[in-house]
């Protein structure tokens, strides 16, 4: 499955999971506590899979944090007089090569990070949740319990194909996501939509919303607006030789073809008569 690749990782985007659409933030709040930490009273998790971590990666969020400090807690469990990570080990080792003392950081008891944990997975498993409701539960279950795709995919029932394709509507600009929940759009029409900019996004939404457009006529759209820009600019191509051979053949000063005229410019008066003389 090479789609599913490292490269593909980067495509989604669970760094920041927005509390307008997760499902469990009230849970949340419930087993959760907000604080700063000194960093030297939290301890990796040794069982944590990822032993390397990128050097010029790290330097860059160092530097980042600096700038910016640490926009996302990192979240650790309370284990008697320390806290171990259980997400975040990136952030917690950039903020010590940045020089920070402390951290931000969620704590939770380990049985409320397996409830939080559950809650997320029964949600997930709803039938009435929309598309970026679900997305961000994913998110959530990535970013805040080390889960892969692959992983998540098993514990609700899904292919890991699904979750990442879920997980991708993160990627669509905040109008687009408010859009989507309140019209109640399926995912399978949103899809589309990702790789666009998010002007063309503006432009066919409205139509998608108005006229209840299906999935398949978002795709036959998208192909046929595709198929008429590459056929615009070989047009373009082939009336830019036209123009070119005309100059040539009648020393003109300049031509400009289009599809219903010839343009014909000239500096003077006797460049004129040379050229009505090769017509």
């Amino acid at each position: 499955m090479r789609g599913l690749g490292r490269g593909f990782e980067s495509l989604i985007p669970t760094d920041l999971v927005d509390e307008e659409f997760d499902p469990t933030v009230v849970e949340d709040e419930k087993v959760s506590d907000l604080k700063e930490i000194p960093l030297n009273e939290i301890v990796r998790d040794e069982g944590q899979p990822r032993k390397k971590f990128d050097e010029e990666a790290l330097e860059a969020l160092a530097e980042s944090i600096k700038s910016n400090g640490v926009l996302q807690p990192i979240v650790v469990v309370k284990e008697g007089n320390k806290y171990r990570i259980v997400a975040g080990e990136r952030r917690y080792r950039a903020a010590g090569m940045a020089g920070l003392k402390t951290i931000p950081a969620i704590v939770r008891t380990l049985d409320a990070q397996n409830r939080l944990e559950l809650s997320i997975i029964e949600n997930a498993q709803r039938e009435d949740l929309n598309g970026i409701e679900l997305a961000t539960a994913y998110a959530k279950l990535k970013a805040q319990f080390n889960l892969s795709p692959k992983q998540i995919g098993k514990r609700i029932g899904k292919s890991e194909t699904a979750v990442v394709n879920t997980m991708r509507l993160l990627n669509l600009p905040d109008f687009a996501k408010k859009a989507m929940v309140e019209n109640g759009l399926s995912e399978a029409v949103m899809r589309p939509l990702i790789v666009l900019e998010e002007d063309k996004i503006q432009e066919i939404l409205p139509k998608i919303i108005e006229e209840g457009w299906t999935a398949r006529r978002v795709e036959d759209y998208l192909k046929n607006k595709k198929q008429k820009s590459s056929a615009t600019v070989l047009k373009e191509h082939l009336n830019y030789e036209r123009e070119q051979e005309f100059v040539s053949r009648l020393s003109a000063h300049k031509v400009k073809i289009t599809s219903k005229s010839i343009t014909i410019t000239f500096k003077n008066h006797k460049e004129l008569e040379k050229l009505l003389e090769k017509l």
